[in-house]
Order: structure tokens, then C-alpha cells, then sequence
């Protein structure tokens, strides 16, 4: 597993930001670079050599770890979760007879992801993953000690999510 990523998402769907933005809170360490590919002027070297089209990235997240490996739906998110060590979620995106499951209706949701943040799963799904991320930044920091303020870190961890 990397030490770090770059991820590459969709800045324009609510739903992407709820999430990215969740996520890089749960990121004391800034493990996570993101990128907002849908930006007008978008142009990544990286990805432009590595042959990663933006209409690529558009239908589908994208990350790219140091070593220059790039992964994309499902796999972006299982390499995202899995270095944030929020494991709950990870460990779904890496069972086996799961991921075949999650392979054929990832592409789904990313083309109707405006039409899903406006039915209001944008907050339903921060909520979720917010829950499960501070579990994770609470459980990292009390093994590893981290620059999360206490209060962030153990007292929010406990907390139902809110809506």
C-alpha cells in the first residue's frame, strides 16, 4: 500500500465533494493530494503521459499513487479507504464476491451522481462515511498519537452520524 495519493475527482458533483472532502478530514497526515479534474483548465503531466484522459477521469475516479501506479473506481476508493485505515469500509471493497458486485454498479452511480446528490444522498452519504472515517482517525490516533485535536478524535468518534 502507498504512503500517499493523488486523487483525481469531479469538483462540479456534490456528492464527490461531500465525500473527498470527508475524507481528506479524516486525513491528519495529508496522505491524500486532491485534484479537481472537471476544472475548465485541467491538465495533469501525470496523467496526460500515462495516457489518462480527463473524460476518463470524469466517468471514474481516479488515484495515482507515487510510484506512478494508477487505480480507478472501485480499486480508487478500496486505495483510498485502506490508507486512511478506515478498514470498515476498506475490508467491503476488497472482499472478493463482492467486487465484482460493486465493479458493474460503480459505473452506474458515477454517471448519475448529479442526479443522486440532488435527491439528498449527499448528506445521508457524508454522514456515513464521516461516522466511519472518524472511528478510523480516532482508532489511528489513539495507536500512533497524530495532530487531530482531542475532541475530533475520541469524542466525535463515538458520536451516531448526524443528519
Amino acid at each position: 500500500m502507498s504512503e500517499s495519493l493523488v486523487v483525481y475527482y469531479d469538483r462540479s458533483c456534490p456528492l464527490c465533494v461531500a465525500e473527498m472532502e470527508t475524507l481528506k478530514a479524516a486525513d491528519p497526515q495529508s496522505r491524500l493530494t486532491l485534484v479537481d479534474c472537471s476544472a475548465p483548465q485541467f491538465d495533469d503531466p501525470a496523467a496526460r503521459s500515462a495516457g489518462v484522459s480527463v473524460d476518463q477521469m470524469l466517468a471514474a475516479l481516479h488515484v495515482r499513487d507515487p510510484s506512478g501506479n494508477w487505480y480507478r473506481g472501485v480499486e480508487a476508493f478500496a486505495q483510498i479507504y485502506t490508507l486512511l485505515g478506515i478498514r470498515s469500509i476498506a475490508k467491503w471493497l476488497n472482499y472478493g464476491w463482492l467486487r465484482p458486485w460493486l465493479d458493474r454498479l460503480y459505473p452506474v452511480v458515477a454517471r448519475h451522481r448529479q442526479v443522486l446528490s440532488r435527491m439528498g444522498l449527499t448528506r445521508l452519504f457524508a454522514a456515513l462515511v464521516g461516522w466511519h472515517a472518524r472511528r478510523a482517525v480516532a482508532r489511528n490516533c489513539t495507536l500512533q498519537g497524530c495532530d487531530v485535536p482531542p475532541q475530533a478524535a475520541s469524542t466525535r468518534s463515538t458520536q451516531e452520524p448526524r443528519e
